[in-house]
């Protein structure tokens, strides 16, 4: 979800402004996605890189997730989603870590949607502390190294036992992954748009999907001429 800082200072606005509009942008995503059968969305609402930014910004991203925490978690319940958080949740404040596990408890046996919120989350973090995981199995005895597979690998990542994700969308012209869930999506298909995320709408979701079933999805393997 890029571009919120830029919005902001396109209308010479502080980029707090910019975080608050994108909040609108992803309320209005996760309707729409849970409206029309989407079974996941993973937002990545905080990189691990993001706690390098300045102090005031860093302060404002985790005030703003407790507030959107705080506040929509009895609208996801009402909508009948289920809501997992990934990432290293001990950046946050003690406040934030409680309202974070009891959204999860207070989400956790719902139906629909799944709504997966990446915090302080990176796809090398995520692979490396699988793979500390896996070595400690070796060292106990559980797994011989010889034996190591992709899918011991994957059963200790943050989407164990998840689907691979099916369509990556990056917004504001970026084309790049920035360290998102990057053994999840490696066959995903990949969308990228100038679009800034607070004027990330319905209808702009609907063009990315749109795009996506119009490709072919080989997985590595030849696509079969017709006879």
């Amino acid at each position: 979800m890029d571009g919120n800082g830029r919005w902001a200072q396109k209308r010479l606005l502080p980029r707090a402004r910019g975080h608050q509009k994108g909040v609108k942008a992803v309320r209005d995503t996760v309707r729409h996605c849970s409206e029309n059968g989407v079974a996941m969305l993973t937002l990545f609402a905080f990189s691990s890189e993001n706690k390098n930014r300045s102090g005031e910004e860093v302060l404002t991203l985790s005030k703003l997730f407790l507030a959107v925490l705080k506040s929509e978690t009895s609208k996801l319940h009402k909508n009948n989603i289920k809501l997992k958080i990934i990432g290293d949740m001990s950046l946050f404040s003690k406040e934030i870590q409680v309202a974070a596990a009891s959204a999860i408890e207070l989400l956790q046996n719902n139906t629909g949607m799944a709504l997966v919120i990446a915090a302080n989350y990176g796809g090398q973090w995520d692979i490396t502390q699988a793979t500390k995981k896996v070595a400690q199995l070796c060292v106990e005895g559980e797994i011989d190294y010889k034996d190591i597979s992709s899918d011991d690998i994957s059963k200790h990542l943050s989407l164990a036992n998840e689907p691979s994700v099916d369509l990556l969308i990056r917004t504001s012209g970026e084309i790049r992954l920035s360290n998102f869930l990057l053994w999840d999506i490696a066959y995903s298909e990949m969308y990228f748009t100038d679009v800034l995320w607070p004027d990330f709408s319905a209808s702009e979701l609907d063009i990315a999907v749109k795009t996506y079933n119009q490709r072919h999805r080989r997985f590595g393997t030849r696509q079969e001429k017709a006879q």
